[in-house]
């Protein structure tokens, strides 16, 4: 029973859904969404607020601008995609607080959230911030 306490624990603790994104988003958490895939993906279509971080191109240099007191959330296509998790891996190498999406900007969509980029969607429940 521990060890499975433990395992469930470890993958809340390494893991996020959208709907978790989309609520720390809204509520101001010191949390940003790192888009792992190529460039030319980012622009097509994003999650809004996202940066883009390809997970080939994050080092020191890449990544000095960033915050280490927000967590990271590292996301890409989706489930037929790995993008995000070797993003998470190269983020966590290099001493951030990181998680990845479950399912990507696909299950992002699937949930009703509003995409941002030249084929985005704002027809979904869109990230606002109140202050």
């Amino acid at each position: 029973m521990d060890l499975q306490i433990k395992h469930y624990e470890n993958k809340l603790a390494f893991e996020m859904d959208p709907s978790d994104l989309f609520e720390a988003l809204n509520n101001g958490e010191k949390i940003i969404a790192i888009d792992a895939r190529k460039t030319f993906a980012f622009e097509a279509e994003h999650i809004p607020t996202a940066i883009n971080i390809p997970h080939r191109e994050m080092n020191e240099e890449t990544t000095k601008h960033l915050d280490r007191s927000f967590v990271y959330v590292t996301y890409c296509d989706g489930i037929g995609c790995n993008a995000s998790t070797k993003g998470a891996l190269n983020m966590a190498k290099l001493g951030f607080k990181v998680k990845e999406l479950i399912g990507g900007i696909e299950w992002w969509k699937f949930d009703g959230y509003a995409t941002e980029g030249v084929k985005g969607s704002t027809t979904g429940a869109k990230v606002e911030c109140a202050c």
